[in-house]
């Protein structure tokens, strides 16, 4: 079984977290992890382009000139797809991009994503952030002692953890997720994955 130490918010080790070998030890499955990281980014498309096809562009009622004797070639509308102006052919209309995935496959992905961030190193356990107000200073000082001012992090909080929400919110490198909403892409979108020790024990329900 795994462990990773448990770090106060100025970086000192307060303790030990054993983690589970289902969830952070697993060998990763990159393939999984793209299928889940590809079908959630294409969910995020609204799918709302149009364009008009020729029954649909405005105009173009009257025959452009007779069907013969003009030495032209016949014509029967000026909102043809030939003409400027006129319909599009075979272009995009509104639609669904969501993609099937079962949700082994989902949880399976984000196992992996842990397993990859502890392996790399890339995986920070805070005891808790003792926020008592929103405070983005002491978030600021937080970053600077675990040396990840100049990174690109992914925050796991709690659900209820609305100060330490507030107080990291303001600062353009930081992504906050609340451990309900923790998806695969925002695991690994990232240079550090910081996880407070009540997070984790949820992750740990959830996924093993």
């Amino acid at each position: 079984m795994a462990s990773i130490e448990i770090k106060d918010v100025k970086g000192e080790g307060v303790g030990t977290a054993e983690l589970a070998p289902s969830v952070f030890g697993i060998e990763p499955n990159i393939h999984v992890m793209h299928l889940v990281v590809k079908a959630q980014r294409a969910s995020w498309r609204q799918g709302t382009h149009d364009t008009r096809t020729r029954g649909e562009v405005r105009g173009g009622g009257k025959k452009p000139w007779r069907q013969k004797g003009t030495g032209r070639a016949r014509q029967g509308t000026i909102r043809a797809p030939q003409w400027v102006g006129g319909g599009t052919v075979f272009g995009p209309h509104p639609r669904s991009y969501d993609q099937k995935v079962n949700k082994k496959e989902v949880k399976l992905a984000m196992r992996s994503a842990l397993s990859a961030k502890l392996a790399d190193g890339e995986l920070v356990i805070v005891k808790e952030f003792p926020f008592e107000q929103p405070r983005t200073k002491d978030a600021v000082a937080f970053l600077k002692a675990f040396g990840l001012e100049d990174k690109r992090i992914t925050l796991v909080i709690g659900n209820e953890d609305v100060e330490t929400f507030l107080s990291f919110r303001n600062l353009q490198k930081v992504n906050i997720v609340p451990v309900s909403d923790i998806n695969t892409y925002e695991l690994i979108d990232n240079k550090a994955l910081v996880i407070t020790e009540q997070a984790l024990k949820h992750i740990e329900e959830v996924l093993a």
